[in-house]
């Protein structure tokens, strides 16, 4: 539990000055960030049997960070298609030595790893994007914490007993719960938006953050390891303490475009 603590206070700071600071230094977090949860997931993959393609996904990482931070959201689309079509030419070429199950994974990892986590630069990129993702952030801890609070006090009814034995109905809608609470908040305080928008996005990120927790735990579990890593003393990997993130991320950034 100290370990813990110690890793959030040293942490917390470093996080959210970096996306405070906006810009490069917005760009330099998710280049590490995005690096290091790649790395965790080859090391999955090694654990899982799977045989990772290093020089690919590294540099389709490479390129994906190089597109985002000087051409924008305008080269997401193309070459994201690319590296898909990459993984499929190889399928194509070396089958069966590289298997589908194998390009799956890889693209997989370029995409859940890099891909949907660098969405921590595009929504700090938006108009008043420094307000949505710390309002993103503070909801994913929110909900976390309901989770916790509400599934340790009222909990009965197990939501996904083979991914988290831990986990249960209960606390998952109080996780949903807090998560609206805090948006509600953050329209009061922070404005800018219509209280409906807050609402939503309050909902998108209490059950996305949610779905993203269970996504790495059975993830994990089909590897057959405890964490993704332990870089971070008392969290784990990178994966393990941004998986809410990971998903919540590109759903905000989106939704703030269709709702503001």
């Amino acid at each position: 539990m100290f370990k813990r603590i110690m890793s959030a206070l040293v942490g917390a700071p470093i996080l959210l000055g970096l996306i405070y600071l906006g810009g490069p230094y917005t760009a330099f977090l998710v280049a590490v960030l995005t690096m290091l949860a790649l790395r965790e997931f080859w090391q999955i993959g090694v654990q899982m049997g799977v045989r990772a393609w290093y020089i690919q996904t590294a540099a389709a990482t490479v390129v994906w960070l190089t597109s985002l931070f000087i051409g924008g959201e305008e080269w997401i689309l193309a070459a994201l298609l690319f590296w898909f079509l990459i993984c499929l030419g190889r399928l194509a070429l070396t089958y069966p030595n590289s298997p589908l199950a194998e390009a799956n994974f890889n693209s997989l990892a370029v995409l859940y790893a890099v891909v949907l986590l660098s969405h921590l630069y595009l929504l700090r990129q938006l108009p008043r994007g420094l307000e949505w993702t710390f309002m993103t952030i503070f909801l994913v801890w929110a909900t976390d914490t309901g989770a916790y609070l509400i599934g340790r006090q009222f909990g009965r009814h197990l939501l996904a007993p083979q991914v988290s034995p831990k986990k249960t109905v209960e606390g998952s809608l109080g996780g949903l719960a807090f998560s609206i609470i805090v948006a509600i908040a953050c329209w009061r305080l922070i404005g800018g938006a219509s209280w409906l928008t807050y609402v939503v996005l309050g909902v998108v990120i209490g059950i996305s953050a949610q779905i993203g927790d269970l996504f790495e735990s059975a993830l994990k579990r089909s590897a057959g390891v405890k964490d993704s890593g332990t870089i971070i003393p008392g969290h784990g990997g990178i994966l393990d303490r941004f998986d809410s993130l990971i998903f919540a991320l590109p759903l905000v950034y989106y939704g703030v475009i269709l709702l503001s």
